[in-house]
């Protein structure tokens, strides 16, 4: 809620000013009572009233409705007696501070129907009274009628302000972790690959530079080129342009699968028909990733990938002869997460099945491209 002296919130030394004037001006008012009696009872109710206004912006349990049951009737009182309608106002202010919205309606519907009921009983009484305020009661009425909605609905507003505040915070907060773990996993899937290539081709190297001088120098700069492949990748990652085909990736794997001493199969075309390049650079890394793992951790000696495009779907299948997952389980780590991730942003799946090897099915469901869909329309 607003602090208790505010009427106008967005200009706070205006609030006390008028808070002060509205304070003052009941006085006015009571002491135009020629009644002792009249004049003693406008102060009580004048303090109670005050009392009541304060402890209901400090409540925060039912007894709000209680202070503020009290402060209505001290307003009928004041508005009967004295002609003294203005502090329906402070009462109009603090019901628009009212968050639930049940209470929020009963109490506007109470303050304003015993509102202008005591108005118009004092209109009958005191005549003279009200007729010399007539424009300034009416103006009151008004205010009783538009501030608790003014008030309720631009609390509401700055709720759901701080509310969408929050919620960009958390996105941006979410985007910078979601786009770390995106280039770890680039990172990993990129470096991962050509570091398990330099690996193997400096132990092949290593082997062969007593026996045969030469092949081990095709090894080394094969090594070297690696390396430069590798860093170039690196900086195409870190500028977010690179995109991936699958014809590319198939010459990495068969350089890789040979390093690894390997055989290596390829079943279908990589050449695939109307698939967006997001698609494709994803089913890209994910069959790196499937195939580094595959060197690292099968122990197998062939390997066959198996790429086909059907009318629903794209499948990519990747199968080893290997030791598969009891002997593997190092496949459900980072690289196997990760590819789950990549595939999720395009509605595809992987599934592993283990029988003489492994074999790691990836699943992407065609999408029709916005060209093609132009023509169907045309």
């Amino acid at each position: 809620m607003q602090s208790w002296y505010q009427i106008f919130p967005k200009n706070p030394w205006l609030s006390v000013y008028a808070w002060v004037i509205f304070c003052i001006l009941p006085f006015f008012f009571i002491f135009r009572s020629s009644s002792v009696l009249e004049i003693v009872a406008g102060i009580v109710l004048l303090l109670l009233f005050f009392i009541a206004y304060r402890l209901s912006f400090n409540s925060r349990t039912g007894f709000t409705y209680v202070w503020i049951s009290i402060e209505i009737a001290i307003n009928i009182g004041m508005t009967f007696l004295f002609g003294y309608v203005y502090l329906a106002i402070f009462l109009a202010f603090f019901i628009g501070n009212i968050r639930n919205k049940v209470g929020f309606f009963i109490v506007y519907g109470i303050h304003i129907g015993t509102t202008i009921l005591a108005v118009v009983l004092g209109m009958i009484e005191h005549s003279t009274l009200y007729v010399s305020q007539l424009p300034f009661i009416v103006l009151s009425i008004l205010g009783v009628i538009l501030l608790p909605f003014n008030t309720y609905n631009r609390n509401k507003r700055e709720k759901l302000e701080g509310q969408l505040e929050d919620a960009n915070k958390r996105i941006s907060q979410l985007i910078v972790i979601e786009e770390r773990e995106r280039i770890a996993r680039d990172l990993h899937d990129t470096l991962g690959q050509k570091l398990s290539l330099i690996g193997l081709k400096s132990d092949l190297a290593g082997k062969l530079i007593q026996r045969d001088a030469a092949a081990a120098l095709i090894e080394i700069n094969d090594i070297r080129q690696t390396a430069r492949t590798a860093l170039k990748e690196v900086r195409e990652l870190v500028s977010d342009m690179r995109g991936t085909k699958l014809e590319d990736e198939l010459l990495r794997i068969q350089q890789i699968l040979k390093a690894a001493e390997i055989d290596f199969v390829l079943y279908g075309s990589a050449k695939l028909q109307n698939t967006p390049l997001l698609v494709e650079n994803v089913l890209s890394m994910c069959l790196k990733e499937a195939v580094t793992n595959v060197v690292k951790h099968s122990k197998a000696t062939r390997c066959s990938i198996l790429i086909k495009q059907k009318p629903e779907e794209v499948l990519v299948q990747v199968q080893d002869d290997g030791i598969g997952l009891e002997g593997g389980s190092q496949q459900q780590g980072n690289g196997l997460a990760g590819m789950r991730e990549r595939l999720e942003f395009v509605n595809g799946s992987v599934d592993i099945k283990t029988m003489d090897g492994t074999t790691l099915n990836i699943r992407v469901p065609n999408v029709i491209l916005y060209k093609e869909k132009e023509e169907e329309l045309m």
